[in-house]
Formats: structure tokens, C-alpha cells, sequence
């Protein structure tokens, strides 16, 4: 076995891009050449035609060819590639040499060379095996090229084809000594007082500027106005202060070489950083639109929900589940009431906002007590609004029938009803709904207690119940 067969490695198999002696990388030949002593030599020469073997010549003279990928380096990090093709050929007085050609599929781009077999006079050389080995076929990263070997003179049939994808940026070899693999390393460090990312840069191109800029990622990570910026060769500090507004789950920084088709480098770090998600909430009381803006694409369900006066629990709103990733979520006809909120529900958690909670959205409440004899039901609001109020006999936790029904009744201050005292009871209920909106709750008051010594107006306790009250007509 040759030296050449001995280093051979099989396309197939991973690839042979192994540091030499002393860490250099294997330089490729610049020559064909043979083994067990057969002359020979290489010319860019090549045949489209093929002629009739004659019957004596085996199909198998050609066998084994291999391909791999090596380097040649002109410098650290400055490499370029080249395929390694080797093949076994059965030495037949009627074949003169081999042809090695490659074509790189997405160019069309044709290599190919000769290696020609000096005749020897002392013997016959008839079925002696020998390697050919040719490694000056320059490639780049990630082709996809076909290689091909035939004897000389070209004899129909007997030839040898395979197809090769040579290693791209991924590969750990190339990563680091291919130019245009080499993206540069990121670091950097967070200034939340003046709202700053520093960056910095290390294993890049010396001999090329370095860009940096701050991005959001979505479809694209989309330029952040102001965050770019260029660290210039030669800067002994090799970093950059960027400003940014907010820190966001997509919020990256990328770094590139200042050439044509660099490759990039992207760090995300702030994945987890979710809580400035749900601020985004935007009230137009002109259409009336409660709309919530996701800043990053993230899996989220939306809704609804009126907080609980007793604890921090919001209970959904019938209807109102919106699941999204990119897309606004927007709500018509929504109570501004302080109270309405909205959750968001994520895989890292829950969290709810509350939009309409400052002092100029201004809520509206149901009050019951007792005047003489009669109870006494008041409405207050301070916007234009329209309410139903419903007077209903608990039967069951969560079944309550209709006693009496007060329909359409439009405020913008405060309007009472008077109704029989006879109503106080522990299974009676008294819900107040608002009408004129598509998204509210009502307000809810049971367990109602009136002593019959009573004489001035009293609120009666309110309850709450995580349960919505279901009428039956």
C-alpha cells in the first residue's frame, strides 16, 4: 500500500481535514502522481468521446475512487480548499494514463487534468495496481461537484463517477481557518443606568473593519434606529458602546467583517427577559380598541379578565381567548373599567395588565342597602353608560333564576332602584352588568343580610365568587 493510499479517505466518511506536524495544515500536491514506481505526469487535457475497449481490457481496471477535502494555508485563518481525489488503476499496455475531471453543480464550472504512464521498458506492467493521487482541484465552501475518472484513451464504460459535497462553515476545521467563515467572537456588557450594550469583538480578521449593530429578531432581525456601529482596524480596544431602549427577549447583537458577503455572528442573550412584553397596550377611545402590540414574535394566549376586589385572581372574560405569535391582538367595545385586565399566558408563565387602572379611567360600581322599608339598589358612573340589573335566586352554587330584571338604564352619574325588602335573603343576588360594551363582567353582590330595625341606608357586604352566575329564564 502507497503513501497516497495510506492517507485516503472515503467521500462517505467524515472529512480528512486534520492538522499536520508542528499544527500546520496538509498543503495539497501540485502534481498527479502514481505508485509502485510508475512514471508519470499530469496535463490539462481531456477527451469528449469515447472509443470501443477491446475485448481483452477488463471493466475493472478503474476502482476505488475516494475524495476528500484538504487546505492550503497561506497564513493562519487564511486557507483555501482543495479536493483531494484518489483512484486504483489495473495497468494494461492500452491504457496510456487517466483523466480526472470535476464539475461543481452550481456553476458549471469544469476542472480537469491528465496523468499519463511512462512505458517501461523492462517488463510488462500488464495487471499491476497503482494509486493515482490529484489534490489541486480548488473548491469552495458547500459545492456540490461531481468527479469523474477514465483511462486514455477514453474506452466507452469504463470510467468512474461520484458525486462530493464539500464541508461548509459548519465543519470546526473550516470554521476557523477559512476567511470567509471566520464571524468574530461576541462579548458584551449591559449598562441599565445609561442604557448602553457594550461589545466586544475577538477572534475576527485583523485586516478588515468589524460592524456591530443591536437588532430585533422576528421574521429578520430588523435594525434598531441609532444601535450600529463600526470598530475600525487597528482599534486597540476592539469594542463599541450601543444605546437601546428596552432590553427584550429578541433584542441581539450582531457582528459582521466589513466585506462583501460576510457571514455574521448573532447573540441573543435576553431570552428570558419577558416582562417589558406586556406593556405594550394601547387604548384608542375613539373606536373604542383595547390593543396589545407583541414587540417579540413569542407563543402567547390571550385574555380578558376582571381582578377580584378579595385577591389578586382575574377571572377570564367569556370569549375574549386570543392565541398569537406575531400578530395584534385588538378588542372592541371594551369597559374601561379599572378592574378589566389583561392576562397573558406564556410557556415561562402568567402575567396580567391592567390598563385602564390610572385615575382617568373612572369606574363604575353597584352599591345595595336598606332605605325604610325598601332595598335600595344604586348604580354610579361617572362616563355614559348603559346597565342591566338582575335580581336572582341562587338554587345552586352556580345557578341563580331571575326574580326581577331592570333593562337599559343609561347613566352618567348615579340612578337607585327601590325594591321590596322582602328580596334580603341569603340565596339572593344582585348582578350589575354594563350593556353598551362587548367585553365587561359584572359586579356581584350576595349573601344579603337587612335587619328590619334598620332605618338608614346601609351597603350590604359584598361577595365575590370566582364562579359566573349562570340565569336560567
Amino acid at each position: 500500500m502507497t503513501a497516497a493510499q495510506r492517507t485516503t479517505r472515503d467521500a462517505d466518511q467524515p472529512i480528512p481535514l486534520q492538522p499536520g506536524k508542528n499544527g500546520r495544515r496538509k498543503r495539497p500536491r501540485r502534481r498527479g502522481n502514481a505508485g509502485n514506481g510508475v512514471h508519470c505526469k499530469s496535463k490539462e487535457k481531456f477527451a469528449f468521446f469515447c472509443r470501443d475497449p477491446p475485448n481483452s481490457l477488463l471493466p475493472t481496471v478503474l476502482e476505488n475512487l475516494k475524495i476528500s477535502t484538504v487546505m492550503k494555508c497561506k497564513k493562519k485563518n487564511h486557507c483555501s480548499l482543495y479536493l483531494n481525489i484518489n483512484g486504483t488503476v489495473l495497468l494494461d499496455e492500452k491504457i496510456h494514463g487517466v483523466e480526472i475531471c470535476s464539475l461543481t453543480s452550481s456553476t458549471q464550472h469544469n476542472q480537469c487534468t491528465s496523468v499519463r504512464f511512462s512505458k517501461i521498458k523492462s517488463k510488462k506492467p500488464d495487471g499491476k495496481k497503482v494509486t493515482v493521487q490529484f489534490n489541486c482541484f480548488e473548491v469552495s465552501l458547500g459545492q456540490h461537484v461531481f468527479v469523474s475518472l477514465r483511462t486514455i484513451p477514453y474506452f466507452c464504460d469504463i470510467e468512474l463517477y461520484k458525486e462530493y459535497q464539500v464541508e461548509d462553515c459548519h465543519n470546526s476545521v473550516l470554521a476557523n481557518s477559512i476567511p470567509s467563515c471566520l464571524t468574530g467572537e461576541l462579548d458584551y456588557m449591559v449598562n441599565e443606568e445609561k442604557k448602553t450594550i457594550t461589545v466586544h469583538v475577538s477572534n475576527n480578521l485583523e485586516e478588515y473593519d468589524y460592524n456591530v449593530r443591536l437588532c430585533l429578531k422576528q421574521y429578520t432581525c430588523q435594525d434598531i434606529g441609532g444601535a450600529y456601529g463600526k470598530i475600525k482596524m487597528g482599534n486597540s480596544s476592539k469594542s463599541i458602546t450601543l444605546p437601546y431602549s428596552e432590553i427584550l427577549p429578541c433584542l441581539c447583537i450582531e457582528g459582521w467583517s466589513a466585506f462583501t458577503d460576510s457571514r455574521r455572528t448573532r447573540l441573543c442573550p435576553f431570552k428570558n427577559e419577558t416582562r417589558k412584553l406586556w406593556d405594550n397596550i394601547a387604548y384608542n377611545p375613539m373606536s373604542q380598541v383595547l390593543s396589545w402590540q407583541p414587540s417579540c414574535p413569542v407563543p402567547v394566549t390571550v385574555n380578558l379578565c376582571w381582578l377580584e376586589s378579595r385577591s389578586d385572581d382575574c377571572v377570564n372574560i367569556p370569549k375574549s381567548l386570543i392565541t398569537t405569535v406575531y400578530d395584534q391582538v385588538s378588542y372592541r367595545h371594551v369597559d374601561t373599567h379599572p378592574k378589566l385586565c389583561m392576562k397573558f399566558s406564556a410557556a415561562s408563565g402568567s402575567w396580567v395588565r391592567c390598563p385602564f387602572s390610572h385615575e382617568e379611567f373612572q369606574g363604575w360600581d353597584v352599591i345595595a342597602g336598606v332605605e325604610d322599608e325598601l332595598l335600595e339598589i344604586s348604580i354610579t358612573s361617572r362616563a355614559e353608560a348603559k346597565f342591566s340589573v338582575i335580581i336572582c335566586n341562587r338554587t345552586k352554587p352556580a345557578v341563580c333564576e331571575p326574580v326581577q330584571t331592570f333593562t337599559n338604564l343609561g347613566t352618567a352619574g348615579n340612578i337607585t332602584l327601590h325594591v321590596t325588602r322582602d328580596l334580603c335573603s341569603a340565596n339572593i343576588c344582585i348582578l350589575g352588568l354594563r350593556t353598551d360594551v362587548t367585553f365587561s363582567f359584572p359586579a356581584q353582590i350576595c349573601n344579603i343580610s337587612c335587619s328590619k330595625y334598620l332605618r338608614h341606608r346601609s351597603p350590604c357586604r359584598k361577595c365575590s365568587s370566582p364562579a359566573i352566575v349562570i340565569f336560567r329564564a
